[in-house]
């Protein structure tokens, strides 16, 4: 850390009394666990915390996505690997910054808990949010002895499954007592239903609304579509697979049927040479990455998230916020807000055929489709509020220091 930042953060919050939490992550870009931390940070009453970003490795231009301007970052640039050799730069900085609370995410910034401790930062908690390619089912055993390694570091743990919560007080052997199972919350006010603007306030009903660029038209074709990042573990390559398989079964759909996939990484080019391959290039569009996330989703008919693992998905959210229907794997906390026959469909992870059946299922009939994504919309509005997760997070950072009642 710099003389220069140093004097920065001194000057910025060195008489501040608010309580500085630390949000601690791999790599801070476009994805549904950054947009979580956005999100809360977006959200919580200014006057009771201030937040900083630490990132092992980068931060992006998604820190733009923050709306305060109180909140610092701090990229390490972390070669892949075990990262004890940044212990000392990370115990520096955290006695720089002093924080009341280090906040980590997911495995690969769990390391961070030993210096924190001795540091002596006075909270420090650990989110799981979801499974890695390389440990689907929690089985692996090096996964739990590393977690095990670094458990009497942490002073809380936040789970955001019922089967992370299980992980946790199973093989990871955490007491009950130091895990709170949250869910994620959703900006119903950003992901809405498609609608008419009329003032401040839409009018549901009128129909999807033509994304921008896109070049497919949602008043003559049938839009099935998933947003993320396309890493191996998102297996978008089953969805492609699917929608061969849905349009081979039932090839008259050629002329309706559409897919949209939203979002970058390795698998995009694979996603595209099959679909080229199966002849379907003009019924596809794979544009890359999209900051217009919200308008996507009021563009499509269909959600569809084909993934290997999740936690509790900010896509699948999203996708019942702006009044979808969804078709997910059953893996992970899918199935913790997919209500099955009621919001949407769950099918096997990595077969392309029940997928592809549940899609075909929703595209020929199009009105439970919208009633599937009504119950969704009406479910999120319920249980799964922005205001509601950002009291679950607040109360518990003022437990533990605290601060109840503060």
């Amino acid at each position: 850390m710099s003389a220069d930042l140093r004097a920065r953060d001194a000057a910025m919050h060195g008489a501040d009394p608010r309580p500085l939490v630390l949000h601690v992550m791999y790599r801070f870009d476009t994805g549904g666990l950054e947009n979580g931390v956005v999100n809360l940070i977006n959200h919580m009453p200014a006057d009771r915390y201030r937040h900083a970003i630490v990132a092992l490795t980068e931060v992006t231009d998604f820190r733009h996505r923050l709306q305060r301007d109180d909140v610092s970052f701090h990229a390490l640039h972390k070669p892949p690997g075990q990262g004890f050799w940044q212990f000392p730069a990370l115990y520096r900085l955290f006695r720089t910054l002093r924080p009341a609370i280090v906040h980590s995410r997911n495995l690969a910034a769990l390391e961070v808990q030993l210096p924190a401790w001795l540091a002596r930062v006075p909270v420090r908690v650990h989110g799981e949010h979801g499974r890695d390619v390389g440990d689907l089912d929690g089985r692996n055993r090096a996964y739990q002895r590393v977690r095990r390694f670094y458990k009497p570091f942490v002073s809380h743990y936040i789970a955001l499954s019922r089967d992370l919560a299980e992980y946790l007080t199973g093989p990871v052997r955490v007491p009950p007592a130091r895990v709170s199972q949250f869910v994620n919350g959703v900006d119903t006010q950003r992901f809405q239903r498609p609608g008419e603007v009329v003032g401040e306030k839409a009018v549901p009903g009128r129909g999807a609304q033509p994304i921008p660029g896109c070049p497919f038209d949602p008043d003559r074709h049938w839009l099935i579509g998933t947003v993320g990042r396309m890493a191996p573990v998102k297996d978008q390559l089953l969805l492609a697979r699917a929608f061969v398989a849905m349009l081979s079964a039932a090839p008259e759909l050629k002329a309706k049927a559409r897919l949209v996939m939203i979002g970058d990484g390795p698998l995009r080019a694979q996603c595209q040479a099959l679909l080229d391959e199966a002849g379907l290039t003009d019924l596809v569009w794979l544009p890359g990455e999209r900051s217009d996330v919200p308008a996507v989703m009021r563009g499509l008919h269909v959600f569809a998230l084909p993934s290997m693992a999740e936690g509790i998905s900010n896509t699948i959210l999203e996708a019942m916020a702006s009044g979808l229907p969804v078709v997910a794997t059953d893996v992970g906390g899918n199935a913790d807000l997919v209500s099955a026959q009621i919001s949407g469909l769950l099918v096997p992870a990595g077969e392309p055929g029940p997928m592809a059946t549940a899609l075909l299922r929703l595209t020929r009939e199009p009105a439970l489709a919208a009633s599937m994504g009504e119950a969704g919309r009406q479910r999120v509005e319920r249980d799964f509020s922005m205001r509601a997760m950002v009291a679950r997070y607040q109360g518990l950072y003022d437990r533990l220091l605290g601060r109840v009642g503060a």
